[in-house]
Protein backbone atom coordinates (compact mmCIF):
# COMPACT_ATOMS: atom_id res chain seq x y z
CA UNK A 1 0.00 0.00 0.00
CA UNK A 2 1.31 3.42 -0.93
CA UNK A 3 0.21 6.91 -1.89
CA UNK A 4 1.54 9.13 -4.65
CA UNK A 5 2.00 12.85 -4.25
CA UNK A 6 -0.63 13.35 -6.97
CA UNK A 7 -3.20 11.37 -4.94
CA UNK A 8 -3.27 13.91 -2.15
CA UNK A 9 -0.49 16.37 -1.36
CA UNK A 10 -1.51 17.03 2.25
CA UNK A 11 -1.66 13.35 3.17
CA UNK A 12 1.53 12.61 1.25
CA UNK A 13 3.40 15.38 3.09
CA UNK A 14 2.06 14.25 6.46
CA UNK A 15 3.10 10.64 5.86
CA UNK A 16 6.54 11.75 4.72
CA UNK A 17 7.04 13.88 7.83
CA UNK A 18 5.88 11.06 10.10
CA UNK A 19 8.26 8.70 8.31
CA UNK A 20 11.13 11.07 8.93
CA UNK A 21 10.34 11.31 12.62
CA UNK A 22 10.23 7.51 12.81
CA UNK A 23 13.49 7.31 10.90
CA UNK A 24 15.16 9.60 13.42
CA UNK A 25 13.90 7.49 16.32
CA UNK A 26 15.20 4.36 14.59
CA UNK A 27 18.49 6.09 13.81
CA UNK A 28 18.91 7.00 17.48
CA UNK A 29 18.41 3.35 18.47
CA UNK A 30 20.84 2.24 15.76
CA UNK A 31 23.46 4.67 17.05
CA UNK A 32 23.03 3.30 20.57
CA UNK A 33 23.55 -0.23 19.27
CA UNK A 34 26.49 0.94 17.18
CA UNK A 35 28.15 2.46 20.23
CA UNK A 36 28.12 -1.02 21.78
CA UNK A 37 29.06 -3.06 18.71
CA UNK A 38 31.40 -0.75 16.77
CA UNK A 39 32.35 -1.15 13.11
CA UNK A 40 30.40 -4.36 12.58
CA UNK A 41 27.14 -2.54 13.24
CA UNK A 42 27.43 -0.74 9.90
CA UNK A 43 25.91 -3.20 7.47
CA UNK A 44 23.29 -3.50 4.74
CA UNK A 45 20.58 -4.38 7.26
CA UNK A 46 21.06 -1.00 8.95
CA UNK A 47 20.76 0.76 5.59
CA UNK A 48 17.74 -1.29 4.53
CA UNK A 49 15.96 -0.46 7.79
CA UNK A 50 16.70 3.27 7.54
CA UNK A 51 15.46 3.37 3.96
CA UNK A 52 12.35 1.30 4.61
CA UNK A 53 11.18 3.62 7.38
CA UNK A 54 11.95 6.74 5.35
CA UNK A 55 9.76 5.73 2.41
CA UNK A 56 7.02 3.64 4.06
CA UNK A 57 3.65 4.15 2.32
CA UNK A 58 5.18 6.39 -0.35
CA UNK A 59 7.19 3.70 -2.15
CA UNK A 60 6.67 -0.04 -2.58
CA UNK A 61 10.38 -0.76 -2.86
CA UNK A 62 11.69 0.56 0.44
CA UNK A 63 14.31 -1.41 2.30
CA UNK A 64 15.71 -3.25 -0.71
CA UNK A 65 18.39 -2.42 -3.25
CA UNK A 66 17.13 -1.27 -6.62
CA UNK A 67 16.65 -3.61 -9.55
CA UNK A 68 16.11 -0.95 -12.18
CA UNK A 69 17.89 2.15 -13.47
CA UNK A 70 17.45 5.58 -11.91
CA UNK A 71 18.64 9.00 -13.02
CA UNK A 72 19.61 12.02 -10.93
CA UNK A 73 20.67 15.12 -12.84
CA UNK A 74 23.89 14.54 -14.75
CA UNK A 75 25.03 11.70 -12.52
CA UNK A 76 24.97 8.20 -14.00
CA UNK A 77 24.98 5.69 -11.12
CA UNK A 78 26.13 2.08 -11.50
CA UNK A 79 23.93 -0.39 -13.37
CA UNK A 80 21.38 -1.97 -11.07
CA UNK A 81 22.95 -5.41 -11.63
CA UNK A 82 26.12 -4.08 -9.98
CA UNK A 83 24.50 -2.40 -6.95
CA UNK A 84 24.92 -5.37 -4.59
CA UNK A 85 28.62 -5.63 -5.39
CA UNK A 86 29.23 -1.91 -5.04
CA UNK A 87 27.41 -1.85 -1.69
CA UNK A 88 29.41 -4.85 -0.43
CA UNK A 89 32.60 -3.02 -1.38
CA UNK A 90 31.40 0.19 0.24
CA UNK A 91 30.40 -1.45 3.53
CA UNK A 92 33.60 -3.49 3.64
CA UNK A 93 35.69 -0.35 3.12
CA UNK A 94 33.93 1.45 5.97
CA UNK A 95 34.52 -1.47 8.32
CA UNK A 96 38.15 -1.93 7.31
CA UNK A 97 39.19 1.71 7.72
CA UNK A 98 36.99 2.34 10.78
CA UNK A 99 39.91 3.09 13.12
CA UNK A 100 42.17 4.62 10.47
CA UNK A 101 40.01 7.50 9.27
CA UNK A 102 38.63 10.25 11.48
CA UNK A 103 34.88 10.50 12.16
CA UNK A 104 34.47 13.25 9.58
CA UNK A 105 36.49 11.34 6.98
CA UNK A 106 34.39 8.23 7.53
CA UNK A 107 31.11 10.15 7.41
CA UNK A 108 32.16 12.14 4.33
CA UNK A 109 33.11 8.98 2.48
CA UNK A 110 29.82 7.33 3.44
CA UNK A 111 27.74 10.32 2.40
CA UNK A 112 29.45 10.66 -0.97
CA UNK A 113 29.65 6.96 -1.77
CA UNK A 114 25.97 6.28 -1.14
CA UNK A 115 25.04 9.24 -3.31
CA UNK A 116 27.35 7.89 -6.02
CA UNK A 117 25.89 4.36 -5.92
CA UNK A 118 22.26 5.45 -5.31
CA UNK A 119 21.34 1.95 -4.09
CA UNK A 120 17.61 2.57 -3.56
CA UNK A 121 14.73 3.54 -5.81
CA UNK A 122 13.46 6.19 -3.39
CA UNK A 123 14.91 7.99 -0.38
CA UNK A 124 18.61 7.78 -1.27
CA UNK A 125 19.38 11.23 0.07
CA UNK A 126 17.54 10.71 3.34
CA UNK A 127 19.18 7.34 3.86
CA UNK A 128 22.66 8.61 2.99
CA UNK A 129 22.36 11.53 5.41
CA UNK A 130 21.10 9.24 8.17
CA UNK A 131 23.99 6.84 7.51
CA UNK A 132 26.41 9.76 7.54
CA UNK A 133 25.15 10.83 10.95
CA UNK A 134 25.33 7.25 12.23
CA UNK A 135 29.00 7.14 11.23
CA UNK A 136 29.74 10.53 12.79
CA UNK A 137 28.20 9.58 16.11
CA UNK A 138 29.36 5.99 16.43
CA UNK A 139 32.91 6.70 15.30
CA UNK A 140 32.98 9.68 17.71
CA UNK A 141 31.80 7.42 20.53
CA UNK A 142 28.69 9.39 21.47
CA UNK A 143 25.26 10.59 20.39
CA UNK A 144 26.32 14.11 19.47
CA UNK A 145 24.61 17.11 21.05
CA UNK A 146 23.03 19.95 19.13
CA UNK A 147 19.57 21.33 18.53
CA UNK A 148 20.00 21.18 14.74
CA UNK A 149 21.90 18.10 13.61
CA UNK A 150 24.15 17.70 10.58
CA UNK A 151 21.49 16.19 8.24
CA UNK A 152 19.28 19.25 8.70
CA UNK A 153 22.21 21.57 8.13
CA UNK A 154 22.96 19.71 4.91
CA UNK A 155 19.40 20.28 3.74
CA UNK A 156 19.79 24.00 4.42
CA UNK A 157 23.04 24.29 2.47
CA UNK A 158 22.25 22.26 -0.64
CA UNK A 159 24.50 24.21 -2.99
CA UNK A 160 27.65 23.48 -0.98
CA UNK A 161 26.53 19.88 -0.49
CA UNK A 162 26.04 19.30 -4.21
CA UNK A 163 29.32 21.03 -5.02
CA UNK A 164 31.17 18.68 -2.63
CA UNK A 165 29.47 15.64 -4.16
CA UNK A 166 30.45 16.71 -7.67
CA UNK A 167 34.05 17.35 -6.61
CA UNK A 168 34.34 13.80 -5.26
CA UNK A 169 32.67 12.45 -8.42
CA UNK A 170 35.18 14.26 -10.64
CA UNK A 171 38.10 12.89 -8.63
CA UNK A 172 36.70 9.37 -8.92
CA UNK A 173 36.23 9.75 -12.67
CA UNK A 174 39.89 10.79 -12.88
CA UNK A 175 40.95 7.66 -11.00
CA UNK A 176 41.38 9.17 -7.52
CA UNK A 177 39.60 8.77 -4.19
CA UNK A 178 39.34 12.35 -2.94
CA UNK A 179 36.38 13.49 -0.87
CA UNK A 180 38.31 16.16 1.06
CA UNK A 181 35.87 18.91 0.04
CA UNK A 182 33.01 16.87 1.48
CA UNK A 183 34.97 16.31 4.69
CA UNK A 184 35.67 20.02 5.09
CA UNK A 185 32.00 20.74 4.47
CA UNK A 186 30.82 18.22 7.06
CA UNK A 187 33.39 19.34 9.61
CA UNK A 188 32.02 22.87 9.42
CA UNK A 189 28.44 21.67 9.85
CA UNK A 190 29.40 19.47 12.78
CA UNK A 191 31.21 22.33 14.48
CA UNK A 192 28.11 24.50 14.10
CA UNK A 193 25.93 21.74 15.53
CA UNK A 194 28.13 21.30 18.59
CA UNK A 195 28.21 25.05 19.19
CA UNK A 196 24.42 25.30 19.00
CA UNK A 197 23.88 25.55 22.76
CA UNK A 198 24.37 21.82 23.23
CA UNK A 199 20.61 21.32 23.02
CA UNK A 200 19.09 17.97 22.01
CA UNK A 201 17.69 17.52 18.53
CA UNK A 202 13.95 18.05 18.25
CA UNK A 203 12.05 16.14 15.55
CA UNK A 204 12.81 14.25 12.37
CA UNK A 205 12.39 16.95 9.74
CA UNK A 206 16.16 17.21 9.55
CA UNK A 207 16.31 14.06 7.46
CA UNK A 208 13.93 15.34 4.80
CA UNK A 209 15.11 15.77 1.22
Amino acid sequence: MFILEEDGRDLYDRIQEQNLNRQYELLTNCIEIGLLKGAGSFDKYLLWALNHVAVANISQFGGRFRREPIYVGDHKPPHFKDVDDWMDRFISTVQEIWYIWTPTELAAYGLWRMNWILPFIEGNGRTARAACYFLLCVRSGTLLNGRKIVPERIRESRADYERALKAADRAWDDGHLDFSEMEDYLAGLLQSQLEDDGLPFQGGNSLKS
